[in-house]
């Protein structure tokens, strides 16, 4: 998992609130994806966590850590590139932090 410009185990995520790319694990909610996150420390809106960059204050998307399954950090802009970068696939392999059951 641990790739160059790849996908990298949560662990090592950056807490600092910079914007990363995530796995989301598949659930009975659907199948895995992938969408855009940051670390936000406890505020009015909610605890200290992992929120999606879309939430709005009142409406925050917050994942619990058991959800997110690795991260890789944004691509960077290239002024030579006129199409903006396609979202990359959720990374399928096992890890050793599976979940266990379906929590049902």
């Amino acid at each position: 998992m641990d790739e160059p410009g790849g996908w990298r185990h949560m662990g090592t995520a950056p807490k600092d609130g910079s914007r990363i790319l995530v796995t989301v694990r598949s659930s009975e909610q659907g199948p895995a994806e992938v969408d855009l996150a940051y670390w936000a420390r406890a505020d009015q809106f909610g605890i200290e966590g992992w929120r999606a960059v879309d939430s709005h204050p009142g409406q925050v998307i917050a994942y619990a850590e058991p959800e997110l399954k690795c991260w890789m950090p944004l691509p960077k802009a290239d002024a030579g590139e006129s199409a903006a970068a396609e979202m990359p696939a959720p990374w399928q392999g096992i890890d050793a932090e599976e979940l266990y059951g379906s929590g049902i």
